[in-house]
């Protein structure tokens, strides 16, 4: 029994002293650490017509357009409205690549096969946000 209640005062006062210890704590963009889970990040997706330059080969695409009200669910596809083969040139966007109609086996099917349905799973919209650190990366031209 003493055991059990000197181990919950050992977890109490880690706790606390935990806590004390992060107040000075901030994150790299200088937030500290217990405001940045109350307010949301402010930063706006970046817009960039003709597509983002890719940083290594075999790069999925980014996204180089907002997609916050886009619904990607086992019924609905938002992405396919403007990428799909039977809407992609009316839309002037780039349509989907072969790669994503084809079954494992190398099979072609009539629609986007069920391993690349959800495309935010490779394909991220971009940020505008300043870099958190120098950064002097240059990808595959």
């Amino acid at each position: 029994m003493k055991k059990i209640a000197l181990l919950t005062l050992a977890a109490i006062a880690t706790m606390f002293l935990s806590t004390a210890l992060l107040a000075d704590v901030q994150s790299l963009r200088g937030d500290a650490l217990d405001t940045m889970a109350k307010k949301p990040a402010d930063l706006k997706l970046v817009n960039v017509k003709g597509g983002i330059e890719r940083s290594f080969k075999l790069q999925p695409p980014m996204v180089p357009h907002e997609v916050d009200k886009y619904e990607v669910n086992l019924k609905n596809n938002g992405c396919m409205k403007c990428h799909s083969e039977a809407t992609y040139e009316k839309e002037k966007a780039p349509k989907v690549g072969d790669s994503h109609y084809e079954d494992r086996e190398g099979k072609v099917l009539k629609t986007i096969s069920s391993r690349r349905y959800f495309c935010n799973q490779c394909h991220a919209p971009q940020v505008g946000a300043d870099p958190l650190v120098q950064n002097n990366f240059q990808g595959a031209k």
